[in-house]
């Protein structure tokens, strides 16, 4: 019984200094980016966003939005989306909260998103 109250005890200390944090939901207009953007990367030059810079990725929209940087869809897309708005998905495409399990971003800097 004193072991089991020990554990407790471990536990509780454990989780008062760190808390379990609940993952954010995606933001409005998030999960259309997973259709092409895997977060390994679906090959063929489309790389995955997860964990990427958030204001790389904000930079690249607003490029793509501009027309100053070349596309096939992703101008189309990027206008779809206010300032605002890209700057909340690749926030939440920056802190790695789509969790998908087993999957990682590794080469996805040097491809184009």
């Amino acid at each position: 019984m004193a072991a089991a109250k020990r554990h407790i005890v471990l536990l509780l200390a454990v989780l008062t200094v760190f808390p379990v944090q609940a993952a954010q939901p995606a933001p409005p207009g998030a999960s259309s980016c997973s259709g092409c953007h895997a977060p390994t990367g679906a090959g063929d030059g489309i790389p995955g966003l997860e964990g990427l810079d958030a204001d790389r990725i904000v930079a690249d929209m607003r490029a793509f939005r501009t027309g100053a940087r070349e596309a096939t869809v992703m101008d189309r897309i990027a206008r779809g989306f206010t300032e605002d708005e890209t700057r909340a998905i690749a926030e939440w495409l920056a802190s790695g909260e789509r969790h998908d399990a087993g999957k990682d971003d590794a080469g996805a800097q040097d491809a184009e998103p």
